[in-house]
């Protein structure tokens, strides 16, 4: 059968951690696997991979063939160059010293350009962080200048405010004080009483005006009651002839009394008789 260097998954959904492991070609990913050599973490950076080295290559020695990703890991660990100088030294290409030293020097590099490596995360992290601080630095020396150019207009009608107080001080201490007020009104009477009209002279000035507006109204009031007096002369009779009628009544009716009396003395008479 032909057998495999390769990873099964454990850990949990969005958290994957990845056993290495010599299993069967035929065998599931998740399935039986015959010896457990290492664990992987892709979540971290760079990637933690730990790898029994002497048990894997033991296991490249007998003819197990990797998984790709498995394959990068092992010449990530240097897991390839030792079996290929271990294949030197088996075959007297070169001597077990000389591969070792070989091996060493490439060991060396490779752990100085990952310490470099993890160093220039740590740095940019670093440098991550003090950027977002002093962005946030920024954001609140904004937001104080704003907070201090709202106080300050908030300010400006409290000051205007004393302002007013402070003219209000000022006129009230140049104000007239009540006796002089007094004083003022005092002399003010006098020269209205000295320049004051008498009632005589007010209704002789009302009576001129009248006069004055007299004629006017006079000739207009002429005009309108002449023509009245014309109106009532053509509906009704002269004063004369009014009295006149009236007189004829008066001796119309005494006439008729007397010769209502002399009718009863007669009757009388003829009754005596």
């Amino acid at each position: 059968m032909s057998t495999r260097i390769r990873l099964t998954r454990r850990g949990r959904k969005k958290l994957a951690l990845y056993d290495i492991v010599v299993a069967d070609s035929r065998a599931p990913r998740d399935g039986r696997f015959i010896e457990k050599i290492g664990s992987y973490n892709p979540n971290t950076n760079p990637a933690t991979i730990d790898i029994l080295e002497d048990k894997a290559l033991d296991w490249l020695m007998k003819g197990a063939q990797p998984s790709d990703t498995v394959r990068a890991m092992l010449s990530y660990k240097g897991l390839l160059l030792r079996k290929h100088l271990k294949m030197g030294v088996l075959k007297g290409a070169i001597s077990e010293e000389e591969a070792e030293s070989k091996y060493e020097d490439w060991k060396k590099g490779k752990d100085d350009r990952v310490n470099q490596k993890v160093a220039g995360l740590d740095k940019k992290k670093e440098d991550d962080k003090k950027a977002r601080f002093e962005a946030e630095t920024k954001v609140n020396e904004a937001r104080a200048e704003a907070i201090r150019k709202k106080n300050i207009v908030e300010e400006a009608p409290a000051e205007a405010e004393d302002g007013t107080v402070v003219e209000t001080e000022v006129v009230v201490n140049d104000a007239v004080t009540p006796t002089e007020a007094e004083g003022d009104m005092v002399a003010e009477s006098e020269v209205t009483e000295a320049d004051a009209v008498t009632p005589a002279e007010v209704a002789e000035s009302i009576v001129a005006e009248t006069d004055a507006i007299a004629p006017a109204k006079t000739e207009e009031g002429t005009v309108v009651e002449t023509e009245v007096e014309a109106a009532v002369a053509e509906r009704k009779e002269t004063p004369s002839d009014i009295s006149t009628e009236v007189e004829e009544t008066v001796e119309e009716s005494t006439s008729s009394e007397l010769a209502s009396n002399e009718t009863s003395d007669s009757e009388d008479d003829t009754k005596e008789a």
